[in-house]
């Protein structure tokens, strides 16, 4: 039904960032307005305790002091519910906050949700998909391809940084 490598259209460098705002894992709101001035990790991943997405998470909490000191802000986001990101960080002590996007809204406008394959079958579901947002809101880079145990340092690599 649907192509292998079927994506959706995302967003490119140098859009502006859609603004959004939704709840994390303590039912607090949250948006793109909070961050200006930073430059923002914000990423989309499947589903909280999956072996990817853990991966991912845990790398960038890793590394979350060494992003602090470059300048950054680390955000993620699931369409999971607000108990399943409460349970995820407490699990595995993530620093930053996940926004629970249950019905999908902010994955739709950064166009991050839609067919792709799982296990040999065409699924709606988020495509993992990290967007570095500059500091004035623009975006900076845009990874479809995340190397989810070596995110940080794809991350820095791409945008040059030391």
């Amino acid at each position: 039904m649907y192509e292998n490598n079927y994506r959706m259209e995302t967003l490119k460098i140098g859009d502006k960032a859609p603004e959004f705002a939704g709840k994390n894992q303590d039912g607090s709101e949250v948006s793109l307005k909070d961050f200006l001035g930073k430059k923002l990790v914000l990423y989309f991943y499947p589903r909280d305790n999956t072996a990817g997405c853990t991966a991912e998470a845990c790398n960038l909490r890793d590394n979350y002091k060494l992003l602090m000191d470059k300048g950054f802000a680390i955000l993620g986001i699931s369409a999971d519910d607000e108990k399943s990101h409460t349970r995820f960080i407490t699990k595995f002590q993530l620093p930053f906050s996940l926004i629970a996007d249950t019905d999908k809204k902010i994955c739709k406008l950064y166009g991050v949700w839609g067919p792709k394959k799982f296990m040999g079958r065409s699924v709606d579901g988020i495509h993992r998909t990290t967007f570095i947002i500059a500091e004035k809101g623009y975006i900076e880079a845009v990874f479809n391809k995340v190397d989810t145990g070596n995110h940080t340092e794809q991350i820095l690599n791409e945008l040059k940084i030391k």
